[in-house]
């Protein structure tokens, strides 16, 4: 039975200004959201990401969510699965909490099945760099090291 006092709202739902804080004091570069279907996925991803000094929040495609309406990583790792659609859901929220910073924050990373940049792949413009699986430290470490290295210049 699922509680009745849930906040039905999506991330796409909240703006900078119903937070009533600068974007920029939100974002925390230390975290690293990943999410997919698989929780040994997950494990792994998290494991490389703290290789790299930081520090992961592991959810599932349906409870990532919740987590960014209270915290904005400094990258977020989305297990497309095998069509690149598992985490399709969350776009939308990511893309307005980007418009609203007026910054490409949180930094996106999708692990996915065929080779190749977000645009040739037909993937979302939030999308900012695609790994190919299998997922191994060599291929993952330095994307997601360029990729908060960035967003904090």
């Amino acid at each position: 039975m699922r509680p009745m006092n849930r906040d039905p709202r999506t991330v796409s739902h909240l703006t900078w200004g119903s937070r009533n804080v600068d974007p920029e004091m939100l974002t925390d570069f230390t975290r690293v959201l990943v999410v997919g279907k698989s929780p040994v996925n997950r494990v792994v991803v998290s494991k490389i990401v703290e290789r790299s000094g930081l520090k992961p929040i592991s959810e599932s495609p349906e409870t990532a969510a919740t987590t960014l309406r209270s915290l904005i990583p400094g990258a977020v790792v989305l297990d497309g699965g095998a069509d690149n659609k598992d985490c399709d859901a969350l776009m939308s929220g990511i893309d307005a909490l980007r418009r609203a910073s007026g910054r490409p924050l949180p930094s996106v990373i999708l692990l996915s099945t065929k080779n190749g940049t977000p645009e040739s792949l037909g993937l979302s413009s939030v999308i900012d760099a695609v790994v190919v699986k299998p997922i191994t430290t060599e291929r993952l470490q330095p994307v997601i090291d360029h990729l908060i290295g960035l967003g904090r210049n």
